[in-house]
């Protein structure tokens, strides 16, 4: 089962997941976590990590891959949080910046990338992505 969390992505993961026949045979749920309230609330994420590191972390996004699956029945998850823009970016992480993370049996890998285009094309291109790097992850 799978289960996934989303900041920045808004629930289009879980979206494009559920347009499929038959995917309640291995979607479990979805967690649209958007406020850093509901990081912690939902997925657990300590809200301390979120005031060190910022909501958009590896250490916020791994936090939130393990709390898909501890807050679940699923064994996989996958997780995203980034800026989408326009606003919201600086130096250090600028508009397209996304940490995602995939939890496959309570191993945790992440990845950092940076999209460009405006807000839809930034959550496009991370949906795309973190499909993309679960499938390539997955076991055979």
């Amino acid at each position: 089962m799978l289960s996934t969390a989303e900041s920045c992505t808004g629930g289009m993961i879980a979206s494009r997941c559920t347009d499929l026949a038959g995917s309640s045979a291995w979607f479990e749920r979805g967690f649209v976590t958007y406020s850093n309230l509901s990081k912690s609330n939902m997925l657990g994420v300590p809200e301390e990590m979120i005031a060190h590191h910022g909501a958009v972390s590896e250490p916020v996004a791994k936090a939130m891959a393990l709390g898909a699956v501890y807050r679940s029945t699923a064994l996989v998850s996958v997780a995203v949080t980034g800026v989408a823009g326009p606003s919201g970016g600086s130096p250090e992480k600028p508009v397209g910046s996304v940490w995602l993370a995939w939890c496959i049996d309570g191993c945790v890998h992440t990845e950092l990338r940076q999209f460009s285009g405006d807000r839809w094309q930034i959550r496009v291109a991370t949906t795309e992505c973190a499909l993309e790097g679960l499938f390539k992850r997955l076991p055979s």
